[in-house]
């Protein structure tokens, strides 16, 4: 059964302006509050499903919020599998340029390659924060050979199906996760697009950068977590770890802790306007 419009309304969708291919609960999170604006992108196959409580925390805190449902994810396979690098990093881009007019200070929240597509994005454009949810830094060798040779792969193997009990070990959690849980090998090439990117980008990032790691992921090592992080270029940055979830940290056993250490690294970093000058 949908939602009613009213519960939709209060969750940060406009149920005038979706497009009817979104699976419910998936669209994106559009949340006015003051004049402290945050980006939050979601991860690959996943949805703004997996951020959305955490949208709603930051919006309960007076932010105006807006997580953009990244090209086909939340839609159908068929959508899904003809999305490219260039246009998610296009609607992260887009999304960012639409806070910055209506705020006068920005952040950005992305986890896992929505973690990598906020270095693009901090890299590119000067932002007052920045948080990384355990950010897709590098693929594992398995990830890394099906991109390179995606062509090949797709001829014996077309789709490829993750293990939801290793993104996700809430049980709870994990059956109201979203996320189709399959790609194509040419996905995995966009993937590693963006994560390689990243990698050139993280030089660049200035702004003050929280990042959160589980010791429980299966698809982030921690030896390539503490690589990425030092690769960051912030002169100010923290590197922080959570010891109960898998890689979807934002809904995971841990999500309250990865809540409030997220918003209040943001709010010890990004000055709020309607506070005005200190007496």
């Amino acid at each position: 059964m949908k939602s009613s419009v009213v519960e939709r309304v209060a969750n940060g969708i406009n149920p005038c302006a979706e497009p009817a291919s979104f699976i419910a609960g998936a669209e994106p999170v559009s949340l006015d509050g003051g004049r402290r604006g945050v980006l939050l992108l979601h991860g690959f196959g996943d949805t703004t499903q997996s951020v959305r409580g955490l949208a709603l925390a930051l919006h309960a805190r007076g932010w105006t919020v807006r997580a953009p449902a990244l090209t086909g994810h939340g839609t159908t396979l068929d959508l899904f599998t003809r999305a490219r690098a260039v246009q998610w990093l296009a609607d992260g881009r887009t999304s960012l340029h639409q806070l910055r007019a209506r705020c006068e200070s920005v952040a950005i929240i992305g986890q896992s390659m929505g973690g990598a597509l906020a270095t693009i994005l901090a890299a590119e454009e000067e932002i007052d924060a920045l948080v990384l949810l355990v950010p897709f830094m590098k693929l594992s060798p398995r990830a890394t050979a099906l991109a390179a040779f995606h062509r090949i792969v797709a001829l014996v193997k077309p789709l490829l199906r993750s293990k939801s009990e290793y993104s996700i070990l809430d049980p709870v959690a994990r059956s109201q996760a979203l996320g189709k849980g399959v790609a194509t090998p040419r996905l995995l090439r966009e993937l590693s697009v963006v994560v390689s990117q990243a990698r050139q980008a993280a030089r660049q990032v200035t702004a003050p950068t929280l990042v959160i790691h589980s010791r429980r992921d299966l698809r982030i090592a921690v030896r390539d977590a503490e690589r990425a992080y030092a690769a960051l270029g912030a002169a100010e940055k923290q590197l922080e770890w959570v010891e109960h979830s898998g890689h979807v940290i934002s809904v995971d056993h841990d999500r309250e802790e990865v809540t409030s250490r997220t918003i209040a690294w943001l709010e010890a970093h990004v000055p709020s306007p309607e506070a005005g000058p200190s007496a």
